[in-house]
Order: C-alpha cells, then structure tokens, then sequence
C-alpha cells in the first residue's frame, strides 16, 4: 500500500510544483485583499528640539470617565497639559489652546494626527495667524504621533489609581508628573521648561539651605528692642519727623506697641524705630548709620561757621602728549 502511494505521488511530482503554488497564492486576488497587516517597520524617531518649546504635539482622549481631554506635550522638557474639553470640535480645542499659549507663548511647531479638530479650515486658520507650522502624521497611523499617544495612555493610567473629584486628581497627576525627572532626560519637565525647581511637599522634610553669608547679613541688619526702651518714632501725623517714645508691649519679632509722652500708645515696626540717646545713655553708645533716617537732621550746636577761603585759581593745563607730524602723502585731497 505505501510503495503504491509512493508511485502514484512520483508520477505526479515536478520540481517546479512548489514554485507554482507560491505563485499562484501570491497572485490570488481575495487572499491579498483579505491577508492581515505586515509587520510594523521600526519608527522613524521625531528630533529632539533644542529648545523648549519648540515642538508640541497633542491629542485628543476620550470619552474617558464621562468626559472629553485635550492632551499636548513639548518635545523637548515632556511638560504635559491636560484639559476638560465639552467636545473635540475645533472651537473647544482653539480656545484651550489660547489659553495655554497665552501661559508659555506661541509654538514653532504643532503636531497632530488627522481629526477633523485639527483639518477644519477654522484651526487652519488659528494655526496660519500664529505663525505655526501645523505637521499631520499619517491617518490611522497612531504611533507617529507616539509622544501624545504615550502620554494620553499615562494619563489614563494614573487617574484610574487615584481617588477624589475629577479636577482634583488632574491637578495632582500633572504636579506629580512635572517634578518627577524623566528618563529621557534626566531631568524634570519643570526644570527644562522653566528653568527651576517646582517647591513641593518632599521640600519641606529637609531644613533651611540658606546660605551663612545670607544668614549673617541678615542677622547684623535685623533690629529688635526691648521693653521700656527708650526710643524715637516716626510721627505721621504732623512735625517733628521723630517724636521721643517707650516700648510698652513687644507684639512680633518686629512689631511694637510704643507709648508716646502725651499717654498715646502706637503701634510701629522695627523700621519705623530707632534708638533715642539721653544725657544718661551709655558713652560708648554710638548711632549706627542704619538707625539714621533720611529725612533726619541730627541738631547742631549754634556755632558759627568758619570762614570760607577764597576760590583757588584754576590750575593751568598742559598737554604732555607727544606731537608727531603725519605725512598724509597722496591722500591728501
């Protein structure tokens, strides 16, 4: 039985049968129109700009949790906004928009797949008046536009974990996301796009950085006073400019209740005070150039003054430049 199989199979048998089955597959009509995607060619990778900035890409996301988001990335610190839009409509996405640029200025450049948002002649124009080069990434071509893809996915992610109102979660989603240093980076979205640190709450666990020379400078310029010090305060309310007082309540680091002559208690900060020296004061007790005001004029005994010398003559003025004579030749016209 299988030595007749065997034959029947030899007689049938060419070299070429196997050439012409591929042939004949690669040419069926249904079979092409039906046959699943080829496999994915690697992306061609966006260049990172320079700047910030520079390049934006952006998307829509939705319906998620009941409503519609705009999401839009900078190329270059990964800095990420998102937005409550009512609708996906060019209207809604253009007044987003406005708002976002009227934060971090106009764009070279807006990257966007082809959703009638983003092709209406309405955003056309938007895109024309600011001086923005509008890019349209192949149609039904997500990854080309891979930047705002990931982020709309990070998005959902990370509000599918938190809790609270919506707007809440939103808010601290993009605080968190635009501290953490990215691994592209190696820095934070904030950093790159503004040029600083964003304070959070991890800020406050370490003490204060403050620089010694900092601390001492303001140290040596703070003033404080004490209870029944003797002092002058700034008078507001008419002449003299200082009028003699007594501290009779401290009530802050540097502010203070002061009791005038008259019984009339004040309240004055420490700038608004200086020192008041009597005949019983210390001798070695000087006025510091800090506790002068510009508008005080210390009292001068009644002396009269010296006589003044008669103006000197000018000096006379000799050039000690060495004089050379030019030969200006032919060029003199």
């Amino acid at each position: 039985m299988a030595f007749n199989t065997t034959s029947q199979i030899t007689l049938h048998y060419s070299t070429s049968l196997d050439k012409a089955i591929e042939d004949l597959v690669k040419k069926c009509k249904a079979c092409q129109e039906n046959s699943a995607l080829p496999p994915q060619t690697p992306v061609h990778p966006w260049e990172v700009p320079k700047t910030p900035w520079t390049r934006l890409h952006i998307d829509h996301a939705g319906p998620f949790l009941g409503h519609y988001f705009l999401i839009l990335v900078d190329a270059h610190s990964r800095w990420l906004e998102v937005c409550i839009v009512p609708s996906t409509s060019s209207e809604a996405t253009i007044k987003v928009l406005r708002h976002i640029f009227s934060t971090h200025g106009l764009p070279h450049q807006l990257v966007s797949d082809n959703g009638p948002s983003f092709t209406s002649q309405e955003f056309k124009k938007f895109m024309s008046l600011n001086s923005i080069r509008h890019s349209l990434t192949a149609p039904y071509h997500p990854r080309s536009n891979g930047l705002a893809e990931r982020a709309v996915q990070t998005f959902k992610n990370a509000i599918k974990k938190m809790e609270g109102p919506l707007h809440e979660r939103i808010a601290r989603f993009l605080f968190s996301y635009r501290i953490t240093p990215q691994s592209t980076t190696g820095q934070s979205p904030a950093e790159l796009l503004m040029g600083r640190r964003l304070r959070s709450v991890l800020d406050t666990a370490h003490p204060d950085f403050t620089l010694p020379s900092q601390k001492e400078k303001t140290k040596s310029n703070a003033r404080s006073f004490k209870l029944h010090d003797k002092l002058f305060a700034r008078n507001y309310s008419g002449k003299p400019l200082w009028i003699p007082v007594v501290v009779c309540k401290v009530t802050g680091p540097l502010s203070y209740h002061v009791e005038t002559m008259d019984g009339l208690v004040l309240k004055r900060h420490a700038d608004q005070l200086r020192k008041r020296y009597t005949e019983d004061s210390e001798p070695d007790t000087l006025l510091e150039d800090s506790d002068w005001d510009d508008d005080f004029t210390p009292l001068i005994p009644n002396v009269p003054p010296p006589p003044t010398p008669p103006p000197l003559p000018p000096p006379i003025r000799r050039s000690t430049r060495s004089r050379m004579t030019t030969d200006h030749g032919p060029y003199v016209c």
